[in-house]
């Protein structure tokens, strides 16, 4: 590892210390807010709190693991011969990344057989996702990275072309009170997944050594608090609405 300077030092682990704490609140707001939706959409806002709260835990691990890589004595930083261990990053992934687009899904209310379908597509392509950028993510040199990243992006490509075609006859028979809120929950687990390949094509712009280091871990903390936490609420905001006027029709 290479040192970085006491500002990067700080603005990382003050970011990490932030969205381990968003992402307890997340969790907490989401599974004591279950009480105002009706059973029908109890399962998806579940999962959303599930979500937050393996984030949470790992946020706190990778905490842990960059406070401990680096010695802070006198203002001055020294790498303390731990490596920082972002490998917790994607175990999060991969088991939050599939119940992202599993809670969107449910929340949806399709048939039973539509959502089956489309649960176990998405998650299994979300998975797949994940598995293949890893070893992009540790190799070493641009060649190899960019090898699987570009095979990462095939699943994610998949992805894209299912919330977009796939999901939007199903939104368009959303109650009209809720359309523009699943658009919205959409858009945004569009726009922040978008932002990993964004962060993970770093290295390429010559972006090197502790520079790199915090470009990647300060762009992946913000993409995982837009779509864990933030998509996280409005997946609760559409069950409340979605719950009122089922009421209401009843």
């Amino acid at each position: 590892m290479e040192t970085v300077s006491l500002f990067q030092y700080s603005l990382v682990y003050n970011a990490f210390s932030f969205t381990f704490a968003t992402m307890a609140a997340a969790t907490l707001f989401l599974w004591l807010g279950r009480s105002q939706v009706s059973p029908n959409y109890k399962t998806a806002v579940t999962i959303s709190g599930l979500v937050c709260a393996i984030a949470a835990y790992h946020y706190w691990r990778i905490f842990e693991s960059w406070e401990a890589a680096y010695i802070v004595k006198d203002g001055a930083i020294a790498v303390s011969g731990y490596a920082f261990n972002d490998a917790y990053r994607y175990v999060d992934w991969l088991l939050t990344v599939p119940l992202l687009l599993i809670e969107l899904v449910l929340v949806m209310r399709l048939s039973r057989e539509e959502t089956v379908s489309k649960s176990v597509k998405l998650g299994s392509a979300a998975a797949l996702m994940i598995v293949l950028g890893y070893p992009g993510e540790i190799a070493t040199d641009i060649p190899t990275r960019a090898l699987w990243g570009t095979l990462s992006a095939i699943p994610f490509l998949y992805i894209v072309w299912e919330l977009f075609s796939g999901l939007g006859a199903s939104i368009e028979r959303q109650p009209e009170s809720v359309r523009e809120l699943v658009k919205k929950a959409r858009l945004l687990t569009f726009a922040s997944w978008g932002f990993y390949p964004i962060v993970y094509m770093a290295p390429y712009a010559n972006i090197s050594g502790a520079s790199a280091e915090t470009a990647i871990q300060i762009g992946y903390t913000i993409a995982d608090l837009v779509a864990k936490a933030v998509v996280g609420v409005l997946i609760w905001l559409i069950a409340v609405r979605k719950s009122e006027a089922e009421a209401e029709k009843a």
